[in-house]
C-alpha cells in the first residue's frame, strides 16, 4: 500500500468503517418516515379532547357505538347523510368499535384519539406513494404537506365519518400503484378493501371506484392474453367481492325494512338532487377550486387568492408533468390529474350543493377521498424541479432558467406551511367540544329532578344528539313527551331562518305553541351551552 493511502493498481481504500457511518438509503427514508409521523402525531393529538367540534354527528355516533358495545345492537346502516333521507355504510360504525370497546362507549376521547391515529397513518401512506413515484423529495413534501395541513389536522381531531378517508384513500391508491409497478396482481385485492372503506365512510366516495378501476383496467390491457392478464381480472374480481361483502349490512337492512334506503335514495334523486342556481361552467369551476385546494388552503371563501394561487399550482405541475420523460411518472400524473378532473366533474352533478358555500355547515368532506391526490402531486412538483436543477448543474454552463421551478416550488412550499401553521385549528373548537356538551348536560340535570326527560329538537329536522349522548351516558332515560313532567328545546341558531324564529326564547315559546306539551310547564333554566346553540329547560310546576 502507498502512503497516500492507495492499494496496488490505483484503487484508493477508504478507513475502516466509513462505509458503515454512511447511512443508507433505507435508512434515510426510515428517518424521514418517522420524522413525519412524529410530526403529524404531535400536529393532532395535543388538546385532543376540547379540539374537535361536537354537534348532532357526533352525538349521535357516540350512542350507536355504545349500544353497540354495551347492549349488542349491530348496527346495519351507517350516519345520515345530509343530503337525503338515506345512510351511509355501517363499516364506518365497525371500524371504531373497538375503540369504543375499550371504555364501553363512555369515552368520545378514545374514539377521536382513533381517529387521530388514522390521519397520522395517513401521512405515512401518502409519503410512501408520492416516494414510490416520484422519489425521496416526493414523498418528503407530500408527507409534510399533509402532516402540516390544518384541514387534515382538522379531519383528524373529531369524530366524523369522513375522517377516516384519507387513509383508505390512501391506501387505495398505494395499493393501485404497487399492483401497476410490480405487476403482482394481488396489490388490487389491497386497492379495493381502501375503496370498500372509503365508499362506506361516505357515499360519494364511490367517486374513487371509477379513479382506481380505470388503472385496473389499463394493467390488464397492457398484459398480453394469458395467465397475467387473468390475474389482473381475478383480482378486479376480487376488489368486487370485497366491495360487495362490506353492503351485506345494507342488504340485510333492506330486507328486513321493506328497502328503506333504496326508496329514500330514489326519492332524493327524483326530487332532483341537490339544487344550485349557478350556471354550469361557473360550478363546475368551484367544485373543481374546492376539491383541489381544500387540503392545502382550506375552504375557498376562507382565502379566495390562496386557493386560486394553489389551483394554479397543482393544474400547472400536472401540465409541467403530463409529458414526463419518465414513464411511471408520466402515468402516475395523468391517472391523478384525470382522476381530479373526474372527481370535480362527478360532483358537479352529483352534489352540486358544492357550489355554495354556506358558513358553519362544512361540505368539503364530500371530496376528502381526492385529499391524497392533491397531496401527491404536490410532492412530485417539487421533486421534478429539484431534479432539473441537480441535472442544470452537472451542465458545462447550466442555464438560470433551470432555477425557475425550483424557487416557484420552494415559495410555494414554505407559503403552504406558513400559511397551514398560521391557520391551525384553535386549541379548543369554537362550541367547547364535547366537555362543553358535557357540562350543559350536567346543568341539565341539576335543573331537573327526573331521571327522565323528554327533548326537542329545534330544527325538527336536527336531532338533539349533540346532549343526549352526555345524558344518557349518565344514566338520564330520554323517553316520549307524554311519560315525563321534564321537557328540554334544543335549538340552533344557525337555522333560524328554517325555524322560523330566533332561538333563546322566541324559537321555543312557538314550538310550544305549535305542539303544546302534556300541561302546563315553568321555564326552569335556559343558557346557551354553546355559540348560537341553546337550551331550555322546563319543568311541570
Amino acid at each position: 500500500m502507498t502512503a497516500s493511502g492507495a492499494a496496488p493498481g490505483g484503487t484508493t481504500l477508504e478507513p475502516r468503517g466509513a462505509r458503515r457511518s454512511r447511512p443508507t438509503s433505507r435508512q434515510v427514508d426510515l428517518a424521514v418516515l418517522l420524522g413525519l409521523l412524529a410530526f403529524a402525531f404531535v400536529m393532532r393529538i395535543p388538546d385532543l379532547a376540547a379540539r374537535g367540534t361536537w354537534d348532532a354527528d357526533q352525538g349521535h355516533d357516540m350512542l350507536v357505538l355504545r349500544s353497540f358495545v354495551r347492549d349488542g345492537i349491530v348496527p346495519l346502516l351507517g350516519p345520515p347523510t345530509s343530503i337525503g333521507d338515506f345512510h351511509h355504510g355501517a363499516l364506518y360504525y365497525y371500524l371504531l368499535t373497538p375503540a369504543a370497546l375499550i371504555t364501553g362507549g363512555d369515552s368520545p376521547l378514545a374514539v377521536t384519539f382513533a381517529i387521530a391515529l388514522a390521519g397520522v397513518a395517513a401521512v405515512g401512506v401518502t409519503w410512501w406513494l408520492a416516494r414510490a413515484i416520484a422519489g425521496p423529495v416526493a414523498g418528503f413534501v407530500a408527507g409534510l404537506a399533509m402532516a402540516v395541513s390544518a384541514t387534515a389536522i382538522e379531519e383528524s381531531t373529531f369524530i366524523w365519518n369522513p375522517n377516516l378517508i384519507a387513509l383508505s384513500s390512501s391506501i387505495a391508491l398505494a395499493g393501485a400503484w404497487r399492483a401497476w409497478t410490480t405487476q403482482r396482481a394481488r396489490w388490487w385485492l389491497l386497492a379495493a378493501v381502501g375503496t370498500a372503506v372509503t365508499m362506506q365512510c361516505h357515499v360519494l366516495g364511490v367517486t374513487l371506484l371509477p379513479i382506481v378501476g380505470a388503472l385496473l383496467i389499463a394493467d390488464a390491457r397492457r398484459r398480453p392474453p394469458g395467465p397475467a392478464r387473468r390475474a389482473v381480472l381475478l383480482s378486479g374480481l376480487g376488489g368486487v367481492a370485497i366491495i360487495a361483502v362490506t353492503y351485506l349490512p345494507l342488504a340485510l337492512n333492506e330486507a328486513l325494512h321493506d328497502f328503506s334506503e333504496s326508496r329514500a335514495a330514489i326519492d332524493w334523486l327524483a326530487a332532483g338532487g341537490e339544487p344550485s342556481s349557478l350556471a354550469l361552467p361557473l360550478r363546475m369551476f368551484v367544485v373543481l377550486t374546492r376539491v383541489v385546494t381544500w387540503p392545502v388552503t382550506g375552504l375557498i371563501t376562507n382565502a379566495p387568492l390562496a386557493s386560486l394561487l394553489a389551483l394554479t399550482l397543482i393544474i400547472g405541475i400536472v401540465f409541467w408533468r403530463w409529458r414526463s420523460p419518465d414513464g411511471l411518472e408520466r402515468v402516475a400524473v395523468r391517472w391523478l390529474g384525470l382522476g381530479l378532473a373526474w372527481t370535480a366533474g362527478f360532483l358537479t352533478f352529483a352534489a352540486s350543493g358544492l357550489a355554495t358555500v354556506i358558513p358553519g355547515l362544512p361540505n368539503d368532506h364530500y371530496h376528502a377521498f381526492a385529499d391524497p391526490m392533491v397531496f401527491t402531486l404536490v410532492g412530485i412538483g417539487a421533486a421534478a424541479a429539484w431534479r432539473a436543477w441537480q441535472q442544470a448543474r452537472g451542465d458545462a454552463a447550466p442555464r438560470p432558467i433551470a432555477l425557475v421551478p425550483l424557487v416557484v416550488m420552494a415559495v410555494a412550499l414554505v407559503g403552504l406551511v406558513a400559511w397551514n401553521v398560521a391557520n391551525l385549528p384553535p386549541a379548543t373548537a369554537p362550541d367547547g367540544g364535547f366537555p362543553a356538551a358535557d357540562a350543559a348536560g350536567q346543568r341539565i340535570q341539576a335543573a331537573t329532578t327526573d331521571r327522565a326527560i323528554a327533548i326537542r329538537s329545534l330544527p325538527d329536522f336536527k336531532s338533539p344528539d349533540t346532549y343526549v349522548y352526555p345524558l344518557v351516558r349518565d344514566g338520564v332515560r330520554i323517553v316520549d313527551e307524554a311519560e315525563t313532567p321534564t321537557l328540554v328545546i334544543v335549538c340552533d341558531d344557525l337555522f333560524a331562518a328554517a325555524i322560523g324564529a330566533a332561538c333563546g326564547g322566541p324559537a321555543e315559546e312557538a314550538s310550544l305553541a305549535a305542539t303544546p306539551f302534556k300541561g302546563p310547564l315553568e321555564t326552569r333554566d335556559r343558557f346557551e351551552a354553546a355559540p348560537g346553540r341553546w337550551v331550555s329547560i322546563y319543568v311541570a310546576p
